[in-house]
């Protein structure tokens, strides 16, 4: 933030607010994480962590909140939207909101203070950078000629909606 700038009291609001969803949810039994998503001052979405509660590794708080935006707004291109999280996003969260065109991101805890807790993600940010070969998991690439043929087919086509 600019030296003398100081942060609007909303914004302490929508963060208090995901902190507020991620109490709630660990009272349901999910993780502690909560996500809200506004534009233009107001909020058009929020979600929690819900992992656990419905068997899906990939329900986290934030993917959760970008979904419901997107769908409330029609449109997947989120710019002009903050995105307000209890806690600094994992790398998959992250790479969500790179996508969604997210223009800003508040968090409350941070990635080590999850760490403290259970919710480690150093090995993915470790393994992103490996080379494939030097993974955890085993990547094997196949067919890759067959699958040029679906980019082929996008450049060709007219009427495609760039993202």
């Amino acid at each position: 933030m600019p030296e003398g700038k100081t942060i609007p009291e909303k914004d302490y609001l929508f963060l208090r607010r995901a902190i507020e969803l991620s109490l709630e949810n660990v009272k349901r039994g999910g993780g502690p994480f909560g996500a809200v998503i506004t534009k233009d001052g107001k909020i058009i979405s929020e979600s929690c962590n819900q992992v656990t509660l419905i068997n899906d590794p990939t329900a986290h708080a934030e993917i959760g909140a970008i979904r419901e935006a997107a769908k409330k707004l029609n449109n997947f291109d989120l710019s002009g939207c903050s995105i307000y999280v209890s806690c600094e996003p994992c790398p998959m969260c992250l790479g969500a909101i790179y996508w969604a065109r997210i223009d800003k991101v508040f968090f409350a805890s941070t990635r080590s203070d999850a760490e403290d807790i259970g919710f480690d993600d150093s090995l993915i940010y470790e393994e992103i950078s490996r080379p494939m070969k030097e993974r955890k998991i085993e990547f094997k690439q196949l067919l890759r000629e067959e699958a040029l043929e679906a980019f082929r087919a996008w450049e060709q086509l007219e009427n495609k909606v760039e993202y």
